[in-house]
């Protein structure tokens, strides 16, 4: 009896097995530098090579669908969602589109596209040079978000309050374009995009899309600080039936807009005076361990759906599953400098309802200024009988963890 396959494009090493689980055989196509000995003994074949080039893609993945006949491509990651989409049509597969797969990934081409089709339309210009900062201004006022096209973890948002803040802006932009930073191979700090404003809290809506019909399985409260960097997430967001019910309307609008047909969504809105607007929108599920947030309070695995559906063992679902708790996750910083120690992350596990704790450094390593959700530095995750007290647990957990740091060179 032969085995069905299905290509993997990166994403962390629970994508695999959990295809594995449900007895699919995988080919994984990944970054050279970010395959493991855990992932050789699982996988039937491996293509090692920079998979957002599509001219080095398109050759391997083609022989390899003929040699191994895999019947899906699917990613979990953002690098990936592109070219998994560009396979599926050159392979006739399924799955997102590469339009809807763009739109997602392009700030300015999605803005453009909701005006052209009216769906709740967020002005926005490419911004080449210091008048195109003025020109929107004079035509929409202040204050300002300015942030790269394509970009990622908050990385290059600014937040523009006035006129006297234009030139300081275009010096940042003028630093970034075309600066190293991990991931600039696949987010290159090239173009950006400028927008109104949008005062108000953020949420995410997180969904699964099956042949064209949307199912919203949560929504999530984002914590941010002021650089936009994402402190934490709560999950079911802490809001009123009417709240819901409207974000949940602008999300299904937007996923309607935008032509997506299949797989999970993460659709980033902020909450306005006159209604949602939507920030931006991914084609996979939300980062910083939100698929594992939604499995804790509803035991939906999400990552499972996105690597395996539609097998015989992942029914359809017909409504979001109901609540069995909350969960939420707080994102632990430290102060920028040399890690010098680390204590209590013993104390932080022990606390009842803490699920994870995560330090993603090491003494010796350096802390940076929190300007990127790549600069956090570990994240704790917890439960409790609702949002509130779950987050109160993080918040504990987050308490008995002492990062310290020096200043490098002293």
């Amino acid at each position: 009896m032969s085995v069905e396959r299905v290509l993997i494009i990166g994403g962390r090493i629970e994508n695999v097995h959990k295809a594995k689980e449900r007895g699919l055989g995988v080919v994984y196509l990944q970054q050279p530098d970010k395959f493991t000995p855990e992932h050789a003994a699982l996988v039937d074949a491996a293509l090692l090579v920079d998979f957002t080039d599509w001219s080095v893609v398109k050759p391997l993945v083609t022989a390899a669908h003929e040699s191994y006949g895999f019947t899906r491509v699917v990613t979990t990651g953002e690098a990936g969602v592109e070219t998994a989409a560009r396979i599926n049509e050159l392979l006739n597969l399924g799955g997102l589109s590469h339009r809807s797969a763009r739109l997602l990934r392009d700030k300015l081409s999605m803005r453009e596209h909701l005006s052209r089709v009216g769906s709740a339309a967020v002005p926005a210009a490419e911004v080449t040079d210091r008048a195109d900062l003025e020109v929107f201004a004079e035509e929409h006022g202040y204050p300002l978000i300015v942030k790269p096209v394509d970009g990622i973890a908050s990385l290059g948002v600014q937040l523009v309050g006035d006129a006297e803040e234009i030139g300081a802006s275009w010096e940042n932009i003028s630093r970034m374009r075309g600066s190293a930073h991990r991931s600039a191979k696949s987010f290159p700090l090239d173009r950006f995009v400028v927008e109104p404003y949008i005062d108000g809290r953020e949420y995410s809506v997180e969904a699964f899309t099956f042949a064209g019909r949307h199912v919203i399985v949560a929504i999530t409260e984002k914590l941010t600080n002021s650089n936009f960097v994402e402190l934490g997430h709560v999950i079911p967001a802490r809001i009123d039936t009417d709240t819901e019910q409207v974000i949940e309307a602008a999300a299904l609008e937007f996923l309607d807009a935008v032509g997506v047909m299949h797989g999970p969504t993460h659709t980033e809105l902020r909450l306005a005076a006159d209604g949602p607007r939507v920030i931006e929108s991914h084609g996979r599920p939300g980062g910083g361990r939100i698929r594992d947030l939604i499995e804790a309070a509803y035991g939906f695995d999400i990552e499972a759906y996105t690597v395996a559906w539609p097998s015989s063992d992942l029914p359809d679902l017909e409504e979001r599953p109901n609540l069995l708790r909350a969960a939420a996750t707080l994102f632990l910083s430290g102060e920028p400098g040399v890690v010098t120690g680390i204590e209590g992350t013993d104390a932080a596990r022990e606390l009842d309802g803490v699920l994870d704790v995560e330090v993603g450094v090491s003494i010796g390593e350096e802390v940076r200024a929190l300007n990127s959700s790549w600069d956090r530095v570990g994240q704790v995750i917890a439960v409790g009988e609702d949002a509130d007290t779950a987050l109160a647990i993080c918040r504990r957990s987050c308490g008995e963890i002492l990062i310290t740091t020096e200043e490098s060179g002293s």
